[in-house]
């Protein structure tokens, strides 16, 4: 093993890309770890097509003229002065809302895309059959999110923004890398913990029905997606050297920060300021204003905060330690965070999720059943 491998699991027992010769080996293939078993078991409890109106129909109407998709307050500019004062018109506001908002939701989809790329990537190299299948299982289900946003992206605005520079920079790290611990930190933990924050928080605040209804099945594929970190966490992180202990620690702030800058940072979005006649410095400034009174940092602390899930995430995973703790601790208070236990906001909203798509598939199943007899 060599320090940038950090194999502490043979589950997650991993080859170069190109080495398919591995993968003919006679003894691997009655070597399967259970670990991911559960996961996969489950994939049918879950199972729903974005191509099938009885799951989602996104030829549901909205008018993007008039209907804003979330409140004011979930568009952090509006609340400067230079934006509110030049956005008077409840049409331009309206507009300005719904543009913000695609452009959250083109990061998802670019971040999707990420997601499958990524799984597939790991079927090449994760020698493990079972970590393999689960791979390949993930790979299909975020194929399915890639067709899900790109129709629902195509029925409300037509085309989505292009990738913001920090997000599609840290995708193609977190792909290309040929460290396995980095994809899973950088994917499963960071990447996936950010959707879930962010699903969640798009359920609570969409006043769209179809893109609600979206998120939660989203999420339920999502939530197992966090799991298979979960249990590289737990299998790896507890005997890591202080050596490399260090290193995927401090990968996982680098990834955290990336996303946090590529979120919360409106140079990544001035191109939609432009769009509306503001200049992306005076919006700048008005946002540093706002993180003196601590406004920001209050909405830090939202329940559904998208990166205080992810911060949760990294927390319960043991990926943080006094070495991150402050910097993470700008963001949150550490030690609510931990007194909350391993429960996530977003776990009862797939949960509930996974009962729905159990009955409409039961129901599938049921008449499926009928007709084969006849």
């Amino acid at each position: 093993m060599t320090l940038a491998n950090i194999t502490k699991d043979i589950s997650y027992e991993a080859v170069a890309p190109d080495d398919f010769e591995s993968m003919l080996e006679l003894d691997r293939y009655g070597a399967r770890s259970t670990a991911f078993d559960k996961i996969i078991s489950a994939t049918h409890d879950h199972f729903w097509d974005p191509l099938d109106k009885k799951y989602i129909d996104f030829d549901t109407p909205w008018d993007m003229e008039t209907q804003s998709l979330v409140p004011d307050d979930m568009i952090m500019s509006l609340n400067t002065d230079y934006v509110s004062n030049h956005l008077k018109d409840p049409r331009e506001r309206t507009r300005f809302i719904n543009e913000m908002t695609l452009w959250q939701f083109s990061s998802i989809l670019h971040g999707e895309q990420g997601a499958l790329n990524l799984s597939a990537s790991l079927c090449h190299v994760l020698k493990d059959q079972g970590a393999q299948e689960y791979a390949a299982n993930q790979t299909r289900e975020e194929a399915r999110h890639v067709t899900a946003f790109a129709k629902y992206i195509k029925a409300r605005w037509g085309r989505p923004r292009p990738c913001g520079q920090a997000l599609q920079t840290l995708l193609v790290e977190i792909i290309s890398s040929p460290e396995v611990y980095k994809k899973i930190i950088g994917m499963q933990m960071l990447v996936e913990g950010l959707a879930m924050g962010a699903f969640a928080s798009f359920y609570q605040t969409l006043k769209d029905p179809v893109g609600k209804q979206l998120m939660q099945l989203v999420m339920t594929d999502e939530a197992f997606h966090h799991k298979f970190g979960k249990i590289w966490a737990d299998r790896t992180v507890p005997k890591l050297s202080e050596e490399e202990r260090n290193m995927v620690e401090d990968w996982a702030a680098h990834c955290f920060q990336s996303l946090l800058f590529n979120m919360g940072s409106p140079t990544q979005q001035a191109a939609v300021y432009r769009d509306f006649g503001l200049d992306p410095d005076k919006v700048i400034e008005g946002l540093r204003a706002l993180q003196t009174d601590e406004k920001r940092r209050e909405r830090m602390k939202g329940a559904t905060n998208i990166f205080r899930v992810l911060i949760k995430t990294l927390l319960n995973a043991g990926l943080i330690t006094d070495r991150t703790r402050a910097f993470y601790g700008f963001y949150v208070n550490m030690d609510e965070l931990k007194a909350e236990g391993e429960r996530m906001v977003g776990d009862d909203i797939a949960e509930e999720g996974i009962k729905y798509l159990q009955a409409v598939n039961f129901r599938n199943r049921t008449s499926a059943n009928l007709i084969a007899a006849e």
